[in-house]
């Protein structure tokens, strides 16, 4: 799978992938840290990529209409520690 990683993931996630044999591109090696949503999304649009965030706000199907997209979009939650 071909894969963009944005920068709110952590490093071993990136491994992790690339252990599995998936075609990563970070946002952060693609000098992309920063950049606002839909240029990030334009990004990955462009390449064909699965992207994979924590940001919530690509949840915004106005914004980000999946039937109008090349590319899909993932979301990693944070696991809490410590909650009951």
């Amino acid at each position: 799978m071909r894969i963009k990683l944005d920068e709110n993931l952590p490093a071993s996630v990136a491994s992790a992938l690339t252990a599995l044999a998936h075609e990563l591109h970070t946002v952060a090696e693609e000098n992309l840290s920063g950049s606002k949503d839909h240029e990030l999304w334009e990004a990955a649009q462009q390449e064909s990529l699965f992207l994979i965030t924590q940001d919530l706000d690509f949840s915004d199907t106005r914004k980000f209409a999946p039937e109008h997209t090349l590319a899909s979009c993932w979301f990693v939650y944070p696991r809490r520690t410590g909650a009951h």
